[in-house]
């Protein structure tokens, strides 16, 4: 069965402005990014027949420095990581690790019971198991014989 879903134009026009960021980053290498910001995490997101499943990528992170909402059928995942300490007296050769706030937002594929959401966060990944909503759950008829 296929899930009708909203043409949100804004959303393409992200999704296609992340696109090109992407394509440029590439391209070019990944001096085309403002430094400042924070890249929000890879994340991988599945379903099961109770669940809805989300895995997120934050190393370096600790479970107190995570905020996750769930607003309709948006899940939003927020943090920050802290910088180091700048090192005074020294050339830095490579300095690529980031710091600072992140915010990823996505869509659920079904309605699901926030209250009942569990998150678990060991070495630097985040699982968050989200029970799907009482009527999204496939439903079992048997048939009867006559």
């Amino acid at each position: 069965m296929a899930n009708i879903v909203r043409f949100e134009p804004m959303r393409e026009m992200v999704r296609m402005s992340d696109a090109m960021d992407r394509l440029f980053e590439n391209f070019y290498g990944r001096g085309m990014r403002d430094n400042d910001l924070f890249e929000a995490p890879s994340v991988d997101m599945y379903q099961t027949e109770n669940d809805v499943v989300v895995k997120a990528s934050l190393p370096g992170m600790k479970a107190d420095d995570i905020q996750i909402s769930v607003v309709g059928d948006v899940l939003t995942l927020r943090g920050e990581t802290k910088a180091d300490e700048e090192i005074k007296g020294v050339s830095y050769h490579i300095r690529e690790r980031r710091s600072g706030i992140f915010a990823r937002s996505m869509p659920l594929p079904s309605a699901v019971q926030a209250d009942k959401a569990k998150a678990d966060f060991e070495n630097g990944l985040l699982t968050l198991t989200l029970p799907k909503a009482e009527e999204t759950r496939p439903k079992t008829i048997t048939v009867k014989a006559k």
